[in-house]
């Protein structure tokens, strides 16, 4: 059995590395968890990644877990409540946004159980959930440029008030939307990942 532990602290190292002693193969990397290659550990392997995510940094490393997707086999994530509920919301609602498009392009997406403040020592004010996120083997829709992809999301859902018109003008003129098969005049959270993966795949990059 062999566990990698990535942790900043170098105070807490020692402790862990007692705590675990003789009950396997732990290997601590002392390096910040958003910088770290999850790639470079896999090896041949799938990985099983687990993790109590720090509510101020919990979505930037969602995204940079799930860079490193196809060498993950799945995820378990204790997150803020709210952060579970962005994540497995569908289109139309209040919750669903960018981190809704990317991690369900990515991965199935299912919000397992709630955890009470009580649980932790400071109480927090929040409810937290654990959250279980498995990637796909094949995504659910085709994106042939996954960078101009994840631009153009992010565009869309950082003007999410506008409509897609006026928020992906930059991308897209109102015609290049309709003929992808969206109303032009729909505002983002109202757009599925099917409609998305359209609208990227109708963008004509300068000498493309």
């Amino acid at each position: 059995e062999q566990l990698d532990v990535v942790e900043l602290d170098r105070d807490v190292i020692a402790p862990l590395q007692a705590a675990c002693s003789g009950h396997g193969v732990l290997r601590v990397h002392n390096e910040d968890v958003l910088g770290f290659d999850f790639t470079r550990v896999a090896g041949e392997g799938l990985l099983r990644v687990v993790g109590n995510l720090p509510y101020n940094v919990s979505t930037p490393l969602i995204f940079h877990v799930l860079t490193h997707a196809k060498h993950i086999r799945d995820m378990h994530f204790m997150v803020q409540k709210e952060v579970a509920e962005r994540m497995a919301a569908r289109p139309g609602g209040k919750d669903y946004g960018r981190l809704s498009v990317m991690v369900q392009w990515r991965c199935a997406v299912e919000s397992l159980f709630t955890v009470g403040p009580g649980a932790f020592n400071p109480l927090p004010k929040v409810d937290s959930a654990v959250v279980r996120l498995v990637p796909h083997s094949q995504p659910p829709v085709t994106v042939r440029d996954e960078a101009l992809f994840e631009q153009l999301v992010a565009q869309a859902f950082s003007q999410r008030r506008k409509t897609v018109r006026n928020s992906l003008k930059k991308y897209l003129s109102a015609d290049d939307i309709a003929a992808a098969g969206v109303d032009p005049g729909a505002r983002p959270e109202v757009l599925t990942l099917e409609a998305f993966a359209a609208l990227a795949g109708a963008i004509v990059k300068p000498g493309g």
